[in-house]
């Protein structure tokens, strides 16, 4: 018997795939056949997780700290997460306000469960984080795109979110640092945002990752906001899946009770070992963002040799946009074109939304020697695509 005896609900019909994801795993195979590929297209750190935090989780395993926690999270994690923003940005966040979360995915999935009822809508932007429409639909939300230009550096206008507004908008998105495009929001983009009136939901996975200026929070704006945040990216932790979020007070019942039956509670030593992060990490996370900045500068050099640079120069995370939309329409073949004929991995502008395509994300998550091979590889590629 094949196929399936039913039909899926309309949720596991609907969810496109993560695209990203579908050109790794045919790296991968690839790479079983024994051929060499440079992968520039995962947003996944390539430093090893710092040592003070795989030593604060051998001493908690040690100690038999394998148990079940509160579902909002440690008090000793929730409040070192308290501190950290108190100190960075000068903002006030109660411990109570931090439920910690497996990862900032179920952290967003939590959030829109608790503001979305059906046909409500979030305002995100085009490009934008592959799944972040995925979990709007998931809960039976809406998600409403406004196009971000390239001329803009992929920044939103206050002026037309604000014609996107209705009366079922509950949320505005914004991710800065941003994936794909590496933007980072001025105070003065997020005051703009923050006035318009719905929530805003900030994802700041990105915060500490930036080359250029500075970042700030949401919450130095508003306090009708939620915040996701974690460890995955500034820490190197992406396998120890722990993440948090910020909630108005009013929320973070509804939400803990969410957590208690899809999540119970984010792994106990993880946590632990999170305290330290925050704690006593400052210096081996400065030399990631240099070594990630030499990296950047680099990449972006090559990209305008090769003429396929964008206008600005992204300033945050780990992502630049090659533009090659006078090379191809129709970016997800030509992603896979790239990594069948030069053996490099990039990620296809259509993953992240219809104004991404013309563009290839490419990561710097990588060694600056890869780096280096990729792009001489990718270059070989597209002079012999202009060619023909």
């Amino acid at each position: 018997m094949s196929g399936l005896a039913f039909e899926l609900p309309f949720r596991a019909k609907e969810i496109t795939p993560f695209i990203v994801m579908d050109v790794l795993e045919k790296a991968q195979e690839m790479e079983a056949r024994g051929e060499h590929i440079v992968h520039l297209e995962v947003g996944e750190p390539d430093f090893d997780t710092p040592q003070p935090i795989k030593e604060a989780a051998f001493k908690a395993l040690r100690e038999g700290d394998t148990h079940y926690t509160s579902s909002l999270g440690k008090p000793a994690l929730r409040e070192a997460i308290a501190n950290s923003y108190r100190e960075k940005y000068g903002v006030c966040v109660s411990p109570e306000q931090i439920v910690v979360t497996s990862g900032t995915s179920p952290a967003m999935l939590l959030i829109f469960s608790v503001l979305l009822g059906k046909g409500e809508e979030v305002i995100l932007p085009d490009p934008h984080y592959a799944c972040y429409p995925n979990f709007i639909r998931y809960v039976e939300g809406k998600p409403v795109f406004v196009p971000v230009s390239e001329e803009d550096g992929f920044r939103y206008r206050a002026e037309e979110v604000k014609k996107k507004i209705t009366p079922l908008t509950r949320a505005i998105l914004v991710n800065s640092p941003a994936n794909p495009t590496g933007t980072v929001f001025s105070a003065r983009d997020l005051a703009a945002l923050a006035e318009l009136g719905p929530y805003v939901v900030s994802d700041e996975i990105y915060h500490g990752l930036v080359y250029e200026g500075e970042e700030h929070t949401i919450l130095e704006f508003t306090d009708r906001a939620f915040v996701v945040n974690g460890f995955s990216k500034l820490y190197a932790m992406t396998g120890w899946r722990l993440g948090y979020l910020i909630a108005p007070p009013a929320f973070i019942r509804p939400i803990q009770k969410l957590q208690q039956n899809l999540f119970i509670c984010a792994p106990s030593f993880a946590q632990a070992a999170a305290v330290s992060a925050l704690t006593e990490c400052a210096s081996y996370v400065t030399e990631m963002v240099k070594v990630y900045d030499r990296r950047r500068r680099y990449l972006l050099a090559r990209l305008k040799e090769m003429g396929v640079a964008t206008r600005f120069d992204p300033v945050g995370a780990f992502y630049a946009l090659a533009n090659v939309r006078k090379l191809t329409a129709d970016t997800y073949s030509f992603a896979f074109e790239i990594l069948e004929k030069a053996k490099v991995a990039v990620t296809p502008g259509i993953d992240f939304g219809k104004n991404g395509e013309g563009y290839l994300r490419i990561s710097y998550a990588n060694s600056l020697e890869n780096i280096r091979e990729g792009l001489a590889r990718l270059e070989t590629f597209l002079a012999e695509r202009r060619r023909s």
